[in-house]
């Protein structure tokens, strides 16, 4: 027994020095991105995005090797993008990307490490403007009106969360995260957690408050049944709260069963919710308060989504168009 103790002891010593080594080998980019990263954390970025970021930045790192960065130049971001394409990346994952490597190069200059953006002398490569097919009013209503399909596995929390990606039109992530203490019923609006921990409060209607009303016993029941209990408004017969995969797999479901597109997901009524507030005359900046945008540049998307529907109007209709 004695004499493996030293052994033991030395191995653990060893240990450290093999890490540290590990660590030294790491190179000047691929430190730089961990920092980087790191800083997104802390800053309380996307987990989507952080995780995004990561891989391509990861990509990145390997690519470029151990050059300095003063021998990176755009002929290299360049070079970069070609690597991606040969790789078989379609467009628009060579754009997010670049937009990494530019992310990555602006909390550079801000660190003082370096004082140009090679990346941001890289045109985004051009990707097809495609605006979102949106299901109109007419099929909005006839999926809202009447029974929730047989498909349906609890179709009281179903309806909810219908009438509120479509009524308040949040996102995927939000409604998953909303607690039953964030629904002010008195103040008819709900408290939402947006992109960055950000809050805000969305106004909610009728359809919502019936919905409400009807699933509020049932998710008890539920509750009494799995014996659990949780802060979730929107819970799965198990008690546990729903995931965002769960919501689009539901949402889809029902969706087709109804009638519409199988395209239809979460985002699709968020997409609906803008569009329609938009065309019945909604003010842009009160429609970016409500979607949660921080540019309105975003929220302006459903200005060409609504004048498309105008133009559709106008050739159907107007005597003079045909």
């Amino acid at each position: 027994m004695k004499n493996q103790s030293p052994q033991r002891h030395t191995e653990a010593k060893g240990n450290p020095t093999h890490s540290m080594a590990a660590e030294t080998k790491r190179t000047m980019v691929e430190k730089a991105v961990d920092q980087f990263l790191r800083t997104m954390r802390q800053r309380n970025a996307s987990p989507h995005t952080i995780k995004a970021y990561a891989g391509d930045l990861e990509v990145f790192a390997a690519y470029i090797g151990s050059r300095h960065w003063r021998g990176i130049d755009h002929l290299n971001i360049r070079g970069f993008l070609s690597h991606l394409y040969e790789k078989g990346l379609s467009k628009a994952s060579v754009a997010r990307s670049l937009a990494a490597v530019r992310s990555l190069y602006r909390w550079l200059a801000q660190e003082g490490v370096v004082e140009q953006n090679p990346a941001a002398l890289v045109s985004t490569p051009k990707l097809p403007k495609k605006l979102p097919r949106v299901p109109t009013v007419e099929e909005m209503n006839s999926m809202l009106d009447g029974q929730m399909p047989e498909v349906a596995a609890f179709p009281e929390r179903d309806r909810l969360m219908f009438e509120l990606l479509y009524g308040c039109g949040i996102r995927n992530s939000e409604l998953i995260g909303i607690n039953l203490d964030d629904i002010r019923l008195s103040a008819e609006a709900i408290l939402i957690r947006g992109k960055g921990k950000k809050e805000r409060y969305v106004p909610f209607g009728d359809a919502v408050r019936a919905a409400l009303a009807v699933y509020l016993p049932a998710r008890q029941q539920a509750l009494a049944l799995s014996k659990k209990n949780t802060a979730a408004l929107l819970i799965n017969r198990r008690g546990g709260r729903l995931t965002t995969r769960s919501v689009g797999r539901i949402i889809k479901k029902i969706a087709v069963a109804k009638g519409l597109s199988p395209d239809v997901h979460p985002h699709t009524l968020r997409h609906a919710f803008g569009t329609h507030m938009l065309e019945e005359g909604a003010d842009l900046r009160a429609i970016q308060e409500m979607l949660g945008h921080e540019r309105l540049s975003t929220t302006q998307r459903y200005t060409q989504l609504s004048m498309k529907h105008v133009l559709q109007v106008y050739d159907q209709t107007h005597p003079r168009a045909k």
